[in-house]
């Protein structure tokens, strides 16, 4: 049985467009330790997320919970400081939500941020990856619960996924940038505890380059109402079995603040690019 989100959030979108300062032609989520990012635009308007009717409140450090409308180099902005995922209990049409409401605010390209764990060898902490697919085979069920079964117009919008056009703007933005950005697959897992060694060991073999616990949910939601969406990973920790190093969430965040400035570079000139 499909949801009506429309329905389900009406509240929250009417609050929004009533409330919004500009009309944003770019969304942009950003993920675990990534968030200093807004600091390095202009903010027009902010909300707090658990100020919006209907809006889950996030538990998980690193995820401030705000929406910022911003602008940068000319280009309207809304961001999203922090996401909700599966594991804290919220319902998958809960943690869609920065795509819905991207698209509800005629929003036509989504960037969806993540911290993520290296599975490819070739990967060290403070890589950048370019996600080039997504694993989301942990969620098929609750995907086609949400969005239904594929139409001829969904199918044709999942060839190019992620977009294609979208990928190619942020590999020229690397190199014009000076950036090393690798690519991948970003395989989702559902938490809430991080992976085995042996978990990590399958997904290698089967062609995953990355692990993390968002993302690909918002990504499908995105492709599926038509939106260009692209990912960005930063690879914050080896992931289980590659190193001795327990991995802890400080882990997490603390290499993504160390590549904050190669990051908003990166995130910057795409922006510019687009």
């Amino acid at each position: 049985m499909n949801i009506d989100l429309s329905f389900k959030y009406k509240a929250l979108i009417d609050h929004l467009n009533n409330e919004k300062p500009l009309e944003p032609d770019f969304a942009l989520v950003l993920g675990s330790g990534l968030g200093g990012f807004a600091n390095t635009v202009y903010v027009i308007k902010s909300f707090r997320t658990k100020d919006l009717p209907g809006y889950p409140e996030s538990t998980v450090e690193g995820h401030s919970g705000i929406i910022h409308f911003a602008e940068y180099e000319k280009k309207k902005l809304l961001l999203f400081q922090g996401r909700i995922h599966f594991y804290e209990d919220y319902k998958l049409s809960e943690c869609i939500l920065p795509a819905f409401i991207a698209n509800k605010l005629n929003c036509k390209i989504i960037l969806l941020t993540n911290a993520a764990g290296g599975i490819n060898r070739q990967f060290k902490p403070g890589d950048l990856m370019l996600a080039d697919s997504f694993n989301g085979i942990e969620i098929k069920k609750e995907l086609t619960e949400l969005i239904g079964i594929s139409s001829e117009k969904m199918h044709n919008d999942f060839i190019n996924f992620p977009s294609t056009e979208i990928n190619q703007i942020i590999r020229n933005s690397a190199v014009e940038e000076r950036i090393d950005i690798k690519e991948g697959v970003y395989w989702y897992s559902k938490g809430p505890s991080y992976e085995t060694p042996a978990e990590i060991e399958m997904m290698h073999r089967f062609g995953g380059d990355a692990v993390g616990m968002s993302t690909v949910p918002e990504a499908v939601f995105a492709a599926s109402v038509g939106m260009k969406a692209a990912s960005i990973s930063c690879i914050t920790n080896y992931a289980a079995g590659i190193s001795k190093q327990k991995l802890t969430h400080d882990e997490v965040t603390e290499t993504a603040n160390r590549v904050e400035d190669k990051f908003s570079r990166l995130v910057r000139r795409i922006i510019i690019s687009i």
